[in-house]
């Protein structure tokens, strides 16, 4: 099989820069994340129903995103150094709310096991940069 110059060179390109990616801590991840974004006061509880999307940086915590375009941050209190990128996130909860005493394990995408379980911390609001 042949493989064009071109083809082979923004293969190269392609590789360097996820290369360079891969290099920037979870840590420098979350930072960027939340550049330009001032830490509230802790809160015990997000609303479930507000929940746009979750972001997980490994060893680290999870980012949840709210609808109002707000960024809550939860170290956990135990089990952040099972969590990877690649988990997923299962709540069992009895309210309409994700609360600070709430557990949440974590399920490898590939097999279907439970691959450990995070005990939550309270939520740090980052809100959204006033223009």
């Amino acid at each position: 099989m042949r493989i064009s110059t071109m083809a082979l060179a923004a293969l190269m390109l392609a590789a360097s820069g996820g290369a360079q990616a891969d290099t920037m801590s979870q840590e420098d991840k979350l930072a960027k994340a939340l550049e330009g974004r001032t830490p509230g006061e802790p809160v015990d509880c997000i609303m479930q129903h507000d929940i746009r999307s979750s972001r997980i940086y490994d060893g680290i915590g999870v980012l949840y995103e709210l609808n109002n375009g707000t960024l809550y941050l939860n170290r956990p209190k135990t089990g952040a150094s099972s969590l990877r990128w690649s988990d997923i996130l299962v709540t069992d909860t009895h309210t309409n709310q994700l609360c600070s005493i709430d557990t949440v394990k974590l399920v490898d995408q590939g097999t279907h096991m439970q691959s450990g379980f995070l005990g939550l911390d309270k939520f740090v609001p980052y809100p959204k940069p006033r223009k």
